[in-house]
Formats: C-alpha cells, sequence, structure tokens
C-alpha cells in the first residue's frame, strides 16, 4: 500500500501503512489518515480566558479548555510535557463534538480553548467541534506552535476566532535542531492568520537560551509584521522536563524585555509567570 502525506503540520510525515507520524497520534490506517486521540481528551478545564493567554479577545470570560496527548515539537523545557510527550491515553470515554459544546454551555463558557499540547495535531476533532460550537455562537480559540502546514493555515480561520502562537527563539537553527520545527514557517503562518482575520496575540517563554538580542528580533517582527497592536505575553520560565538544573527566569530579565518591546511601540506587552 502507499504512503499517504500528514498535512496537518509542517513536518508533511510520509506515513507507511500502520505507521504514526512524529506526533505519535496520526497514523495510517488502511491508507487513511487518522486521529487516534479524536474524542478522546486527557485534559478538560474551565478557565479565565486570560489563562491561555490571550487578554484582548473576550476578556473576563470563561473558556472550556480541552488537549489530547502528543506534540509535534520537541521542546526540552515544556512546562505541560506530561501530556504534549505521552504516548498513552485512556480510550473508556469516548466524547464527541456534540457533547463538549454541552460542556461549554452548562458552565456558561462563551468560547472553546484547543490547548494544553499542540492542537494542529488533534485539528480532525477541534475542526467538528468548532463546527458544532458556531452553530450555537460559541468563539473558538487555538494556543499554538505555529508550525501548521500552509493548508491547514488556510483552513484556520474558517473556524477559529483566535489564536495565541508561541514564538520561542529568534534562531532558525535552535528551532531545528532543538525543538524540530522552523521558525521560518511560523512567522510566516503568524503573519498569514492575522492578515486572514484572526485574533492573534503572541506568547514567548523567556527561556535560558534567549539573549536581548532575539528579544530584540521578536520585537520588531511583531511591530513590523504583525502591527504594534499585537498583545505580546512574555513569560517567565522555570525549569522542568529536561531542563531542571536551570534557574528560573530573573525579574530584571523581563523586565528588560519589557523595555524592549516598549521601545518598538509594542502598545500591550504582558509579563507572565511572576
Amino acid at each position: 500500500m502507499k504512503k499517504i502525506t500528514c498535512r496537518l503540520c509542517s513536518h508533511y510525515c510520509q506515513l507507511k501503512e500502520g505507521q504514526a507520524g512524529i506526533c505519535g497520534v496520526n497514523s495510517n490506517e488502511d491508507g487513511i489518515l487518522t486521529c487516534k486521540v479524536y474524542g478522546y481528551p486527557t485534559a478538560l478545564h474551565v478557565d479565565p480566558i486570560e489563562k491561555k493567554p490571550l487578554y484582548h479577545f473576550l476578556p473576563h470570560t470563561q473558556t472550556l479548555s480541552l488537549g489530547t496527548v502528543g506534540c509535534n515539537f520537541k521542546c526540552p523545557f515544556c512546562q505541560n510535557w506530561q501530556l504534549s510527550q505521552a504516548k498513552e491515553f485512556d480510550t473508556t470515554n469516548y466524547i464527541s463534538p456534540t457533547k463538549i459544546v454541552d460542556l461549554a454551555l452548562h458552565h456558561k463558557c462563551e468560547s472553546i480553548s484547543y490547548t494544553y499540547n499542540e492542537p494542529t495535531i488533534f485539528f480532525p476533532y477541534a475542526k467538528d467541534i468548532a463546527i458544532e460550537a458556531k452553530k450555537v455562537g460559541l468563539k473558538n480559540i487555538m494556543v499554538s506552535n505555529g508550525f501548521m502546514t500552509q493548508e491547514l493555515c488556510e483552513e484556520i480561520p474558517h473556524f477559529i476566532d483566535a489564536i495565541n502562537i508561541d514564538i520561542k527563539s529568534f534562531d532558525e537553527n535552535y528551532y531545528k535542531k532543538t525543538l524540530k520545527g522552523s521558525l521560518h514557517v511560523v512567522l510566516q503562518n503568524a503573519k498569514t492568520l492575522k492578515q486572514k482575520g484572526v485574533h492573534v496575540e503572541i506568547t514567548t517563554l523567556y527561556i535560558p537560551s534567549l539573549d536581548e538580542e532575539q528579544i530584540e528580533s521578536i520585537a520588531s517582527f511583531i511591530a513590523d509584521e504583525l502591527g504594534v497592536d499585537t498583545p505580546w505575553h512574555i513569560s517567565a520560565y522555570h525549569p522542568d522536563y529536561k531542563m531542571t538544573e536551570t534557574k528560573r527566569t530573573p525579574i530584571e530579565s523581563l523586565k528588560k524585555a519589557y523595555s524592549i518591546a516598549k521601545e518598538h511601540k509594542i502598545q500591550n506587552v504582558y509579563l507572565g509567570n511572576i
């Protein structure tokens, strides 16, 4: 049987029969791309929307947040690695898209967020939920590393109202070697989604490998390519996953990053995890 190509993320995994992609959750089953986590959220919570973080989209509202296992990145500093790097998940409790929407309405949420792990890899599930959510007036949100394919990036605006995209570094080599992604793809997708009318906010986790030069470059990109009205969340890193020996981000570093952002005229800058 021929290989099939997964067109959810920009790894474009070529999958043989029975083979799963880099994410571990999308596989070739009888020549059909099958999302194995469809209907099986591993995390399901009601959160303040500000926790995503989104500060300029439906402020002071609740959002039903869900995530599965798996990720298409391999960040050694992942703050949510118990989900993103997990391979096993419980299949005893299937939750349909309509049931997710019912839960959101029951808890008086105004939106549904696809978050905790990378939603690109469970987009078939997220898309079906989003279709049902729109029927009852609920908004849809992604919290993403931004490494979706160009094809998916074109599709997302039909279903997703707001997205928070991580810019984890401004070093293409670091993205490729350490994170197993591409900075260029992330930046292009952020621009495309903003241009297509999706509400975009950016988050940068201030990891130890970041320096002021990279912060300067990220600030310049946001100001010049996304617009100074694009909110930027600069969050403190804490030791986790494979980087337990490093120190937390000093408050002085965060304050300096804030100053750099303001020098670039970025209007809404927020320091997080402090």
